[in-house]
């Protein structure tokens, strides 16, 4: 597969891609990421008893607001009239992690992954500012693309079940960490 890349001109000299030419088609992009908050700060999230707020609707806001500045952020990035953007969670209890998914969708002559993976990360951030009085110790990782559609060629994450089997293994080396710690704490009350 012979690619190169399109931000720069026959100089090296960095530019925005011209995409005039390419005809307007239905475009979708789908990305995730997770954070790992501990389950004081899940339960504080879930019951709404954090002191800034409503943590998952101000970063579900956050997030969109993400997406429809995503030109002003990623230099090289279009400025596009977004059709669609949505912020949706998936609670774990067992791993205290709360996944976010943005789904943006445009009718456009460029794509939107630059806007989901801005949206993802932007409403992972918010609710890691809103939980930080709480906790510090909190993870975010996992941030990638899931899906696209439109333009040029689709892709459907092909290391979406890897992902999910090292973000299981993430979890339990987490909870045996808690668990060391917990019995290093009544241990030292035996003394």
């Amino acid at each position: 597969m012979n690619r190169e890349f399109t931000h720069f001109d026959k100089q090296g000299n960095a530019i925005m891609v011209d995409v005039s030419e390419k005809e307007n088609t239905k475009r979708m992009a789908i990305a995730r990421g997770t954070i790992y908050v501990g389950e004081e700060t899940l339960e504080a999230v879930l019951q709404e008893k954090v002191q800034k707020g409503d943590v998952l609707g101000v970063a579900r806001v956050a997030g969109i607001m993400a997406v429809k500045n995503t030109a002003t952020m990623i230099p090289m990035c279009h400025g596009l009239q977004i059709t669609g953007a949505s912020i949706d969670f998936e609670i774990n209890r067992d791993t205290y992690s709360i996944t976010t998914l943005c789904t943006v969708r445009v009718n456009g002559q460029t794509g939107v992954e630059m806007e989901a993976l801005t949206g993802v990360s932007v409403a992972l951030l918010t609710i890691y500012d809103m939980c930080k009085a709480i906790t510090k110790d909190m993870t975010i990782s996992g941030i990638m693309l899931v899906e696209k559609t439109g333009g040029k060629s689709d892709y459907i994450g092909k290391d979406l079940i890897e992902e999910e089997v090292r973000e299981k293994e993430r979890a339990k080396e987490l909870e045996k960490k808690k668990a060391e710690q917990i019995k290093g704490i009544f241990q030292g009350e035996k003394r």
